[in-house]
């Protein structure tokens, strides 16, 4: 029984960590949300959903996950303003490790996160679609016709394509099928049903996460914002660091993250019990909230660019 009160109560506080980690972290490190995205209400949204997701083998992913990788994949999935009652993103067990990936929806609403980006769409083509790429007088590609048609919705997927329409231009990424289905081969999740089943969404998926790419990596925007995006599209990537146990390197980041958080409550009491020094002691709080927090997403865990087009 009281292991059972232990494993209610668990949750609860991971979540009610991450949300405090986060307003910390919207003090020290300029970290922005977006305008209508409520964090609480969306952790509130992944403890409800945490309790129904289980291993391959029925057990539920609260009691057979890492207290790291939990806390990751709730932070992770934060940072880039995503809710899980919106579809934008779900939570997979993979041995003892929980991990957050991105819904076709949850990519686009990370992108459009991104400065200058004013539209992030993706199209599937279909056999006997008339489509036709070509290029501009830089040498970008660019896709010069796309006229779908209704009869040629149930004919196999030849390829699909990403647009990526910013203040100063539209990025085109295209793929083959034979390219989605390479880059399907590398995930995880080998022979994946959702693949199979919902086709359409995931090749759109897949092309939009390699769109996104050359994108992410070359703007100027938060390393946090960034670092969760990419280290979200990683994940779904066999790796041999990523076997069953998170890797030790990213186990030492969470714990940086944890003892940041426990620094700054210890930093908090200081202020509250020296009256005549809160504001230095605040000052001081400020300083050992930042501490082991920047290196969690700029160290370890991502991915070589090629690798990860889920």
């Amino acid at each position: 029984m009281n292991n059972q009160v232990a494993q209610q109560q668990k949750p609860t506080k991971l979540t009610d960590l991450v949300l405090d980690r986060v307003k910390q972290m919207q003090d020290t490190q300029d970290l922005s949300l977006p305008k209508n995205y409520n964090a609480s209400n969306a952790l509130n949204a992944a403890f409800l959903e945490l309790q129904k997701v289980q291993d391959r083998n029925h057990r539920p992913a609260l009691e057979v996950c890492s207290h790291d990788s939990i806390v990751k994949s709730l932070l992770d999935m934060t940072l880039q303003g995503l809710s899980p009652a919106k579809d934008q993103c779900y939570f997979i067990v993979y041995g003892n490790e929980l991990q957050m990936q991105r819904s076709y929806f949850g990519t686009v609403a990370a992108v459009k996160r991104l400065d200058g980006v004013q539209k992030v769409r993706a199209e599937v083509v279909h056999q006997d679609d008339v489509f036709a790429i070509g290029a501009n007088e830089d040498m970008e590609l660019i896709v010069k016709q796309f006229i779908p048609k209704f009869e040629n919705q149930d004919k196999p997927i030849i390829g699909a394509f990403a647009m990526i329409k910013t203040d100063e231009g539209t990025d085109f990424t295209v793929m083959t099928k034979k390219e989605i289905d390479q880059s399907w081969a590398q995930t995880r999740q080998k022979n994946n049903k959702v693949q199979q089943n919902f086709s359409q969404e995931m090749a759109k998926r897949t092309v939009l996460n390699r769109a996104a790419k050359m994108f992410i990596n070359t703007s100027d925007d938060s390393d946090l914002l960034t670092g969760a995006i990419n280290d979200t599209t990683s994940n779904e990537y066999d790796d041999e660091r990523r076997d069953v146990t998170p890797a030790e390197d990213e186990k030492q980041s969470t714990d940086k993250l944890l003892e940041g958080f426990q620094k700054s409550q210890e930093a908090k009491s200081k202020g509250v019990s020296n009256n005549g020094n809160s504001s230095e002691n605040k000052e001081e709080a400020s300083e050992e909230v930042a501490d082991g927090q920047t290196e969690l997403f700029n160290e370890g865990t991502i991915k070589p660019a090629d690798e990860a087009d889920s």
